[in-house]
């Protein structure tokens, strides 16, 4: 069984997709964040760190809604703009996640939605 997961604490979808979805009630499947501001709808930030933490910030909300949280990711993706801006993602991404990191992917990508910095998408357990 699939769930769609909305809420208005984070930034709604741009495009013809979910901020997430639930499946069998045991795994949530993000959506990639960018830097939204959920209630202007406009990016937060110009540096990498603003950005990174605006992120997880929408990430947690939407775990949030879906009844998990940070501890219960297992598997992020993240895709930056540029990847010179790797060690201060990383610094900001690490007080978010802590000692219990889960597994994660990093990539470079051309171009992000709205010209973002970095994008994140996580895999979490639901609790």
């Amino acid at each position: 069984m699939k769930t769609i997961i909305k809420t208005d604490k984070a930034p709604l979808p741009i495009g013809p997709y979910n901020q997430a979805v639930a499946v069998q009630g045991q795994l949530l499947f993000t959506a990639g964040q960018i830097a939204l501001d959920a209630v202007s709808g406009r990016m937060v930030g110009t540096t990498i760190q603003e950005q990174t933490k605006q992120v997880c910030e929408n990430l947690k909300a939407i775990l949030h809604a879906s009844h998990s949280d940070l501890k219960h990711v297992v598997k992020t993706t993240v895709f930056l703009k540029n990847f010179n801006d790797f060690a201060a993602m990383n610094e900001i991404y690490g007080n978010y996640f802590g000692e219990a990191a889960p597994a994660r992917s990093t990539v470079e990508v051309v171009r992000l939605p709205k010209d973002a910095l970095v994008e994140i998408e996580v895999v979490a357990l639901i609790v």
